[in-house]
Parts: C-alpha cells; sequence; structure tokens
C-alpha cells in the first residue's frame, strides 16, 4: 500500500510527488548553471577612430597584462 494524497481532486502516490520534487529541483539546478558554450566576456568595446589608434591601444593593453616586463627605454 502507498500512501496517497489528494490533489486537485486525483489520488496521487507518495512516490509521484517525491519524483516531481527531485526532477524539479533537479531541473531548476541545471537551468539556473552558467551556459559553457556561452564566450568569455573580452571587455569593453575599442572605439578607436583609426586602425592606428586601435593597435596602439590593443598593443598597450597586451604590454600591461603582461605584468614584470619592463617598460621600453627604461632600465
Amino acid at each position: 500500500m502507498v500512501a496517497t494524497y489528494t490533489i486537485f481532486g486525483r489520488q496521487v502516490g507518495a512516490h509521484v510527488l517525491s519524483m516531481a520534487t527531485l526532477g524539479t529541483t533537479f531541473a531548476g539546478i541545471y537551468l539556473a548553471m552558467p551556459s559553457k558554450t556561452r564566450e568569455k566576456e573580452k571587455g569593453p568595446q575599442i572605439n578607436a577612430a583609426s586602425k592606428d589608434e586601435e593597435k596602439f591601444i590593443l598593443d598597450f593593453l597586451a604590454n600591461a597584462s603582461g605584468g614584470d616586463q619592463k617598460a621600453p627605454g627604461k632600465s
């Protein structure tokens, strides 16, 4: 014999309620997780007036993120 509950006028078994609860919980957790296919954010968009300016900004960012690299012209 299975314990039953009356929901909306129908008899529902306790095992059905537990399966629905677990399924809903795990589905909610799965949908709340971040997607692996989403690209990493690359930072703000560069709005340069010319290609030279864009190249300068990209080179500067590459040098700045280098960390321990010495600045050119300094010893």
